[in-house]
């Protein structure tokens, strides 16, 4: 049931630098912290030798558990392994399959023996039709090892991608005509001198992982995460949220392990703090939400984190269900959201459906980072009533606030934010132009995202963000389209049928919008609707178009950046193997443009057909008719 939450005060320092630049810092300096995550896993073994760690559930009814102790002991074994098959710093280990016990435990064991470990999106083996991205990747990485779950599975990913020379490993199953090894067999090594000899020699600047980048402006590149960006980042944490040593953290969590959201932030937090990880098979999808609900019926979590995607498929669930509702809600510390912006109708349902549990709200949360960044920048540990504020700076980290274009009195009226600190990688694998080309000359990584204060007479409210900088557009009359903005009041202003929207307009006259409807919202707003009811059907009844009309015109009260004169409905969900979305969740404005280009002129032909909504006519410019 509720308790007080112990937080870290919201302090935060102001200087303000030449050229209308301001630069952000915690007054609380960052603490000493482990050398590498190894070490942190050593302690954990110490502490709490028989505790729960991982937890998964085995595909038969049952639920496997590691302890710390067995994954401290699995860990060095592996590591062992590692090193006898000549693995190193330049022979990293590739793992294509999603999250899981065996994936944990192998990245785990490379780190602890000073082996990088690459964690790659499962969809670039199991929903791309060409593989061109996993080429890609191993080709840049050359692997000394790929990992997969199961053979017959990755198999065709493997034969396309996948050099035959390296050696693959797989939990079952596997593969014919090609040699692999079963991942028990990595295990079940003694571990010796090698692994101690590679333990000791660790530093804070050894790296222990290449994550690559999601793509969300542009092509996916190798990210080092040194040991040092890990752990300053969890110490970080550990100091806004003190909270959390209070108990061990229970979180059931789906987020991918190859993103830094699920596999920096939430996974070494659990590790950080001794606490137990229950992975979630399950995805924010239809075919695959059921898994999550499952899960959580099963475990009351104290921390959940999820992007607004996956809140929006879970919240059906927890609205209809009471039994579901009380196991949600009543071990719940904080509920946690990044990745986009939370629209304010989800905001507002998840607070009702906390109440009705709790009798009061549960505290909402965020953060703001990338995969550059390990990934927390700066982080929401003061209560909030509003969705975009990502908080402040964390300890040891530099936020510095630059005008857009040089000067805080350009037409863009926008700051871009830049970051130094000890959570900042280093670079790009095997990529120095890229990594020059990320740094200004002060060495802050130009992170590519707008912010502003909330209230600049009290900086201590926090910072909003305020957008992708190369998602926005200019309108023939030179009018900037701030996208990200944009698309949140949209989203809130079109709830519930809209689940993501992508703005439309560069050098046009009228700013457009195609949107991907909400099955569920769409649902919800036609209750007389038959459950089979397929989404041209939905998106096509009256009280849908009336609700997307009737958003449209609120927006239309702003200037012309601020009001959307055309809208229209895909009803082809976003593709990953296109890119137009992350397997976060995250859509990729310009490539949904870029594919869906006919759709796009469809939007702004002179004489619309009837699938283009418009506002209502009182709130087109000049009493228009739509």
């Amino acid at each position: 049931m509720p308790r007080a939450l112990q937080l870290a005060p919201p302090l935060v320092s102001l200087e303000r630098l030449s050229g209308g630049r301001v630069r952000l810092r915690s007054p609380m300096p960052l603490a000493p912290h482990a050398r590498s995550i190894g070490d942190v896993l050593e302690a954990q073994a110490v502490a709490a030798p028989d505790r729960t760690f991982l937890a998964e559930p085995d595909g038969e009814g049952a639920i496997r558990e590691v302890s710390y102790s067995q994954a401290l002991s699995a860990a060095r074994s592996i590591g062992q392994a590692l090193l006898e098959r000549g693995l190193g710093p330049s022979r990293p280990v590739a793992i294509l399959s999603d999250n899981s016990i065996e994936h944990a435990l192998l990245a785990l064991g490379a780190q602890h023996a000073g082996i990088p470990v690459a964690p790659i999106s499962q969809a670039y083996s199991l929903l791309s039709r060409d593989h061109a991205k996993l080429r890609a990747i191993v080709r840049l990485v050359e692997p000394g090892l790929v990992f997969a779950a199961n053979g017959d599975t990755f198999g065709p990913a493997i034969e396309a991608a996948v050099p035959r020379e390296t050696p693959v490993v797989v939990t079952q199953r596997p593969l014919a005509g090609r040699a692999s090894a079963l991942f028990s067999e990595l295990s079940s090594v003694k571990p010796g001198a090698a692994l101690s000899s590679a333990f000791a020699s660790l530093t804070p600047d050894t790296v222990a992982k290449l994550l690559f980048t999601s793509g969300s402006t542009g092509e996916p590149k190798g990210v080092l995460n040194t040991h040092r960006m890990l752990c300053s980042n969890q110490q970080a944490i550990a100091q806004l949220w003190p909270f959390l040593r209070d108990r061990p953290p229970v979180v059931v969590d789906w987020l991918p392990w190859s993103h830094t959201f699920g596999g920096n932030h939430n996974f070494y937090m659990v590790l950080w703090h001794g606490g137990t990880l229950h992975i979630d098979h399950g995805k924010p999808a239809p075919a695959l939400g059921g898994k999550t609900v499952d899960a959580l019926r099963k475990v009351s979590p104290t921390l959940y984190f999820n992007v607004p995607r996956g809140y929006d498929m879970l919240l059906p669930f927890l609205e209809r269900d009471a039994e579901l509702r009380e196991s949600f809600f009543r071990e719940l510390d904080l509920l946690f959201y990044a990745a986009a912006a939370l629209p304010a109708p989800l905001w507002e349902r998840l607070e009702k459906a906390s109440i009705a549990v709790r009798g009061e709200r549960v505290m909402m949360a965020s953060a703001w980072g990338a995969t550059e960044t390990s990934p927390m920048v700066t982080s929401v540990h003061f209560p909030i009533d509003r969705a975009g504020v990502i908080g402040l700076p964390a300890p040891g980290t530099d936020l510095l606030m630059v005008p857009v274009g040089g000067d805080s009195n350009t037409d863009s009226g926008r700051w871009e934010l830049r970051v130094r600190g000890p959570n900042v990688t280093p670079g790009y694998y095997r990529a120095e132009d890229a990594t020059r080309a990320a740094f200004d000359e002060e060495g802050y990584y130009r992170i590519g995202d707008a912010g502003k204060l909330l209230d600049p007479e009290d900086p201590s409210k926090g910072v909003v963000f305020d957008g992708r900088i190369a998602e926005d557009f200019k309108l023939t009359s030179g009018t900037w389209v701030h996208v990200g903005a944009l698309r949140g009041k949209l989203l809130t202003a079109c709830a519930p049928v809209v689940e993501d929207a992508v703005l439309t307009g560069h050098d046009r006259d009228e700013v457009g919008v195609l949107m991907f409807p909400s099955l569920s919202g769409c649902q919800k707003l036609c209750p007389d609707a038959p459950p089979e009811a397929s989404v041209a059907d939905l998106v096509a009844r009256e009280e849908v178009r009336a609700r997307v009309r009737e958003g449209l015109s609120a927006l239309a009260e702003g200037g012309s950046s601020m009001r959307v004169s055309r809208a229209l409905f895909l009803l082809a969900p976003p593709s990953i193997d296109a890119g137009e979305i992350t397997d976060k969740g995250y859509i990729h404005q310009r490539r949904v443009r870029e594919r869906r280009a006919a759709d796009v002129e469809k939007l702004h032909a002179p004489a619309p057909d009837k699938d283009v909504l418009r506002p209502l006519a009182s709130a087109e410019p000049g009493g228009r008719t739509p």
